[in-house]
């Protein structure tokens, strides 16, 4: 059984604006019931300055109140509610009404008008001063509109494909159509903000505002008062967002004449705009020209707000109280007094708390708000829940099944139903890093909409998307949301169809190579698509890369299209086939030169001025660090490009690899010691930076640079511990917060929370006295000015010589056209290679030789024992292999180890010949032997000789 709906009233009546009949009172100043309604289903109440018009549950329409200009719809008296006869044979859902005019609209979202037109708010073509019968608004006949507003003069539609709508008087650019535009009698498209899901359109005296599903707030038109909330007093002709309220969750949006209220979904209330009679309700009467949260009703959690012509209600279901501030001389406060006031007073009445959700069919309790007095008819609703029915068209999981099975013919004849709600509160987390999308129920929708039974709607669907909505994509989105579009369309099944490329995916290209400067300045920082999506990894083995490669560095014409060209469809590893081919060449090159230049020596100078084809380095074991940088000064940068030899002094090894392996590993791990002082260990990472402070020469960093570029040039994977940004910097990618994250968690973890600070006084949150460099101080008000400064101070400023001593070595032997063809993540692991250890892929990959094979007893027991040696002891093992304990970006399986068989007995140990990854096994019969010979030969693995 419904709940009785009783209908409340006060303020001015000496109109019949309250509807309460022939009452000898001009002023109401308590809450009145009007009889009028006692046995009828209200569903609607809307106020204009001196009328009221009533929408009830069957349809109907009633109004009362002045009728001068018509606004009433009807001929008769305006003392009691009339039914508007003219609407009989439609079903209304909504009205709105403005200064002198109403507007209703039906169960198919025609929209009707009446009362006064002459600055066109009646959106019927002419300008006429007075239509006194509801006429149909053509304009608006192909569109389903779900919600209709109205300014004093102007007026504003919302459909359900997500376009807005406005027309009537303009002097303010209330109609957000842009500079220079007069008033206009027919409805106009906000170009805007399409692209927007708006939840709620509304308006004031001649302002007004669109609130977006994810809480975006814009406003526009007059700010003579600070009613728009941009921190000035400024008109605006086209639709600017709120910024200061884009953190608050706002849920709902009242507007008075001059005045504007907004309501958090945690139940806070924001004003601003004209203070002059207290309507903002923060004890003072000076205009603000910032939303402000409304201190008075802290502590509490309003449901619902309402605004009149200069005062506010709020409603607290909680305790059922309702809270009235502003002008109250004429009774609109309720509260049995005439005067104004500054802060919240609560309206007597008997009010019943409400604590809990009422059921759908329990009838509503809304607050109207007029020029001059107030409506009130229960139960309470919550304006902090978003009806459906009032937003554009949305997907979620309950609408999915039901959209795929309406095939009609006007499903999908405007526009495909891009916006998605998502669970709990996350779409109001939209921003440049995320997009309030859930993507995977989009493309559960499209998944479906692809089967069979449903082909007609897929075609349909795709006409759509040819003929409309992809040459309707914006060039200047007005924010994030306006941008989900770019993100949805691609999920849609038909863009991956070769057949739809010319027809589909091209024309999509084109609309996000449009987009302005600053939308595609978001789209390229903001959420980025990981490069690694784009692999095709099928080409390591479909494509030969070294002569891809060979064609892409050729650059002649008439050869055929190589895929370098297109590096972000290439893996890591093609890269660094590509990277080796190119040393190999150039390392070729070098060793024909010094061939050719040796003959010329031989013919003419005599032997004794002939050099090596290689770059040899001869070095101490007890004296690594100086022989080494001693050695690398004398050479040329002609003779870096030749391929490297290391002759470790008093040792018999001969280097087919395996010696330069273990040299860069002993050299670099002495070099890159924090005692030396260039480099500084950060202990929570345990990664290693170039210290502010050394006092080693810039030298030494050329120095070091060369190194680690001939490691990459030598094919010789080597252990650095540097952070990511080293790689970034090294292919001139900026430096970010999450660079300093993983350097210094702590440090890194304190600035993201400044950054997530809501309080824009961060100088008292967070105690910032401090700056990152001389001479600069961060202002309190711009953190993210403070965090990027402090980053760039870490990575560039603080280090920028020492960086570009080392950058120029190392780009030096390293540098050149491919290297940035990489990721830094590429080039990374490329460099270090990796930690993801698979002992089994080791074994599954070895080769064996002389009577060894797998099943053969000894290598049987090898490898049980290798297997179930801790962690550190394999790592051991594989530097004992192969000179280094990382894993080449080619996986475990590119070591190939070779196992063979030796002559002695059990009383050797194994020898390993890193060179070529060859392992010299004993015959061991017992397993207990292996293992202790295998630990004694890899504990003691530094040091080469003959074997």
């Amino acid at each position: 059984m419904g709940a009785r709906v009783e209908l409340l009233c006060w303020g001015y009546t000496n109109l019949g604006q309250l509807g309460l009949g022939d009452v000898v009172e001009n002023i109401i100043v308590r809450p009145r019931t009007c009889e009028f309604f006692s046995s009828k289903s209200v569903q609607e109440v809307a106020c204009g300055r001196y009328h009221t018009a009533f929408v009830l549950q069957d349809g109907s329409v009633y109004t009362c109140g002045s009728n001068n200009w018509g606004q009433l719809g009807h001929e008769k008296e305006g003392y009691r509610p009339e039914q508007v006869r003219a609407l009989d044979a439609q079903t209304i859902k909504h009205t709105a009404c403005g200064e002198s005019h109403t507007l209703a609209v039906n169960d198919h979202g025609q929209v009707f008008a009446w009362g006064a037109g002459k600055d066109g708010q009646l959106g019927i073509d002419s300008m006429e001063e007075t239509v006194r019968k509801p006429r149909l608004v053509k304009s608006l006949s192909g569109h389903e509109v779900t919600q209709v507003t109205c300014g004093s003069w102007h007026c504003m539609a919302l459909t359900k494909d997500g376009q807005l709508f406005a027309w009537g008087q303009n002097t303010h650019g209330q109609l957000g159509l842009g500079q220079g535009i007069s008033s206009q009698s027919n409805p106009q498209c906000l170009k805007t903000l399409v692209g927007i899901p708006l939840a709620q359109i509304t308006a004031g005296g001649a302002h007004s505002f669109a609130l977006s599903l994810s809480g975006a707030v814009f406003s526009w038109g007059r700010n003579h008062c600070g009613q728009l909330g941009l921190s000035d007093e400024k008109d605006r002709d086209v639709p600017f967002h709120v910024k200061f309220l884009r953190s608050q969750k706002i849920v709902h949006i009242s507007c008075g004449e001059e005045h504007t209220a907004a309501l958090t979904k945690s139940g806070g209330v924001f004003t601003f705009g004209s203070g002059l009679c207290g309507q903002l309700g923060h004890n003072f009467m000076n205009n603000e020209v910032n939303p402000r949260r409304v201190q008075e009703l802290m502590g509490t959690e309003v449901s619902q707000i309402s605004c009149g012509r200069q005062h506010t209600l709020a409603f607290v279901p909680s305790s059922g109280l309702i809270y009235a501030f502003g002008r109250g001389n004429r009774g609109q406060l309720g509260t049995g007094h005439t005067f104004n006031a500054q802060v919240p007073y609560k309206i007597p009445g008997n009010w019943v708390p409400c604590k809990q959700k009422l059921p759908l069919n329990a009838g509503k309790f809304k607050l109207r708000c007029s020029a001059s007095f107030k409506w009130r008819y229960c139960l309470p609703d919550d304006f902090r829940s978003v009806d459906p029915s009032g937003c554009v068209r949305t997907i979620n999981n309950n609408s999915v099944k039901w959209t795929l099975h309406l095939e009609g013919n006007n499903v999908l004849d405007k526009s495909l139903p891009l916006f998605i709600f998502i669970r709990n509160d996350e779409h109001f987390k939209t921003g440049p890093w995320s997009s309030g999308v859930d993507l995977i129920a989009a493309r559960l929708f499209f998944d479906k909409m692809a089967k069979t039974e449903y082909s007609k709607l897929l075609q349909q669907a795709t006409v759509t998307l040819e003929n409309r909505l992809i040459a309707q994509l914006p060039t200047s989105p007005p924010d994030f949301e306006a941008m989900r579009a770019f993100l949805i369309l691609p999920v849609f099944p038909l863009f991956q169809d070769p057949k739809n490329y010319l027809t589909l995916t091209l024309p999509f290209a084109a609309a996000v190579l449009r987009l302005d400067a600053n939308p595609s300045k978001v789209n390229m920082n903001a959420n980025r698509v990981a490069y690694d999506v784009f692999y095709v990894h099928e080409l390591n083995n479909l494509v030969n890369i070294e002569t891809d490669y060979l064609y892409w560095a050729s650059q002649q014409a008439g050869i055929p299209v190589a895929f370098c060209t297109y590096p972000f469809v290439l893996n890591a590893r093609a890269k660094t086939k590509m990277l080796q081919t190119d040393a190999a060449l150039q390392m070729q090159i070098a060793v024909n030169r010094t061939g050719v230049e040796n003959i010329f020596m031989l013919l003419t100078l005599g032997p004794f001025l002939t050099s090596s084809p290689f770059l040899v380095l001869h070095v101490q074991r007890d004296n690594l660090v100086s022989d080494a940088l001693r050695e690398l000064s004398i050479h040329s940068d002609v003779d870096l490009k030749k391929p490297l030899k290391v002759v470790f002094l008093g040792e018999e090894a001969v280097d087919d690899g395996g010696v330069t392996k273990e040299f860069f590993l002993l050299l670099l791990k002495e070099l890159l010691d924090p005692k030396y002082g260039m480099f500084t260990q950060y202990e929570q990472s345990r990664l290693i930076w170039f210290s502010e402070k050394t006092f080693v020469e810039q030298n030494w960093f050329h120095l070091i640079g060369i190194l680690c570029g001939l490691a990459i040039y030598n094919f010789t994977v080597v252990d650095l511990h540097f952070p990511l940004v080293l790689y970034k910097k090294l292919l001139n990618v900026k430096p970010s917060l999450d660079d300093l994250k993983e350097l210094s968690p702590t440090e890194g973890r304190s600035l993201q929370q400044l950054l997530d600070h809501p309080d824009n006084d961060v100088e008292d949150a967070f105690c910032l006295t401090f700056a990152v460099r001389r001479g600069f101080q961060p202002s309190p008000s711009s953190p993210l000015e403070y965090v990027e400064a402090y980053v760039d101070f870490i990575f560039n400023n603080s280090i920028r010589e020492l960086f570009l001593a080392f950058s120029s070595g190392f780009l030096k032997v390293s540098g050149g056209k491919v290297l940035h063809l990489f990721q830094p993540s590429e080039l990374m692991a490329m460099v270090v290679g990796n930690t993801n250890f698979n002992w089994k892929e080791l074994e599954m990959s070895a080769i064996y030789k002389g009577e060894y094979h797998a099943a053969h007893p000894t290598i049987k027991l090898f490898w049980e024992v290798l297997h179930q040696l801790p962690l550190e002891k394999k790592k051991l093992f594989l530097l004992f292999l192969t000179g280094s304990d990382r894993i080449p970006i080619y996986g475990m399986a590119s070591i190939r180890m070779m196992i063979q068989p030796t002559s002695g007995g059990e009383q050797y140990l194994p020898v390993a010949h890193t060179c070529y990854n060859l392992l010299d096994l004993p015959k061991y019969q017992n397993k207990e032997t292996l293992r202790t010979k295998l630990i004694q030969a890899i504990d003691h693995h530094e040091g080469f000789s003959l074997v």
